[in-house]
């Protein structure tokens, strides 16, 4: 493991097929400067380009993002500790993830404050492997319908100066808040939110049509793990499902696991939605671990096979990988893997408006990227142009894992 601290050399890699944008180009050289920007791609002429590292038989993909995770390999972002935003970094750069937004869960105000302000001081510290983007307040400003596994004691009314505190707790690096577009005051807090450049999502809600309507062009920006914690579609009660997907400046989170969302119900979501669609894995601790007990938040929750519940049987977050994601989303919907892999880099860089660093390889954004081979291994991955991961052989981090 290389720390994502130390810096590189001006250096060009040569790969099998690069995606540049959104387009294959066949046997290609990616050239990045000292600070880890793209300065070139181009076809490979062997009369110009004699000083680069051949990566092989692998394509180069830009690093997939995931905009909203709580944790993984034992860890949680609420732990609010260093080594615990650490391990999950580097889990996360061993399946291809070069960033990451740290997202809490509903809790006592101190919980929730200290689990921020680790954030940012573990932003400015630096991780050693996918780079932390920013804070994800999910809650406390949720109603009890569709609550999840968010305690209801603890859910508080929305209060603009209780948002400066939020956001001062993480030194300005608080980039998504979440919140019930029903509670007094949510016009009001989104407005508000946007003016600080802060995007809003609406989530475990029980909201009409027409609220979320209000709320996305008041500049909500899209729908919490769509389907799940919110009214759902009917044919005559659109929901919070509805106006999700269908308002044109909504983005739309799924948790592609096969157990939060039917295959079917992400296709009809995909078919009014398209790009909007935004992977997501909303992870908790035991992401990678084997089955047993668990903390989400205030609740002890168990893992089987995979699947997260409370002691009352619901959904508790979920071992999603991004890489998982992707494959399941090309398997169901039949895409090509641009197409899917591109909804788990460029559509979050979107909604996070760090489409001009992140998403796609071209020249002038970051190289945060990924090498893989055709089984979809992953051999190398790149923050900033720095190497974070590197698999041992043969690989162990398989994409469809």
């Amino acid at each position: 493991m290389v720390s994502n601290r130390l810096t590189t050399t001006h250096q060009s890699y040569r790969a099998q097929r690069v995606l540049h944008g959104d387009t294959w180009l066949n046997d290609a050289i990616v050239t990045v400067t000292e600070d880890g920007t793209i300065t070139a791609i181009e076809p490979f002429n062997p009369t110009q380009h004699s000083d680069f590292i051949d990566l092989g038989e692998v394509s180069l993909l830009p690093g997939m993002i995931d905009s909203h995770v709580h944790g993984a390999k034992g860890c949680d972002v609420m732990d609010a500790s260093h080594d615990s935003l650490n391990t999950m970094s580097q889990y996360f750069a061993s399946l291809g993830v070069t960033g990451f937004v740290a997202t809490t869960v509903t809790a006592p105000v101190t919980k929730i404050r200290a689990a921020l302000q680790q954030v940012a001081k573990s932003k400015q510290q630096g991780v050693e492997g996918a780079e932390i983007l920013g804070a994800y307040l999910e809650g406390p400003y949720f109603t009890e319908k569709n609550k999840g596994a968010h305690p209801t004691e603890w859910f508080r009314d929305l209060s603009v100066e209780e948002l400066d505190n939020w956001i001062s707790y993480t030194d300005n690096h608080l980039i998504t808040v979440a919140l019930a577009p029903e509670k007094a005051g949510s016009l009001e807090a989104i407005r508000y939110l946007r003016k600080q450049g802060i995007k809003v999502m609406l989530g475990h809600t029980d909201a009409s049509y027409d609220q979320v309507q209000q709320a996305l062009d008041a500049g909500a920006s899209g729908i919490v793990h769509c389907y799940n914690g919110m009214r759902g579609l009917h044919h005559r009660d659109p929901g919070v499902v509805g106006a999700g997907l269908l308002h044109a400046n909504s983005y739309v989170e799924m948790i592609a696991d096969g157990h939060h969302v039917h295959p079917a119900a992400i296709d009809v979501a995909h078919r009014c939605c398209g790009s909007r669609m935004t992977l997501i894995t909303d992870a908790m601790s035991a992401t990678g671990m084997p089955n047993g007990e668990y903390i989400l938040g205030e609740y002890t929750v168990h893992m089987k096979d995979g699947v997260v519940t409370t002691d009352t049987g619901g959904l508790a977050g979920s071992t999603l990988t991004m890489p998982r994601a992707v494959n399941n989303i090309q398997k169901w919907l039949n895409l090509p893997l641009e197409q899917a892999w591109l909804m788990a880099s460029l559509t979050p860089a979107q909604s996070l408006g760090l489409q001009d660093q992140f998403g796609t390889l071209e020249v002038g954004k970051r190289a945060s990227m990924v090498a893989i081979k055709s089984d979809f291994s992953i051999v190398k991955t790149w923050v900033n142009g720095r190497l974070v991961f590197k698999a041992q052989e043969p690989s162990q981090e398989a994409l469809c894992i």
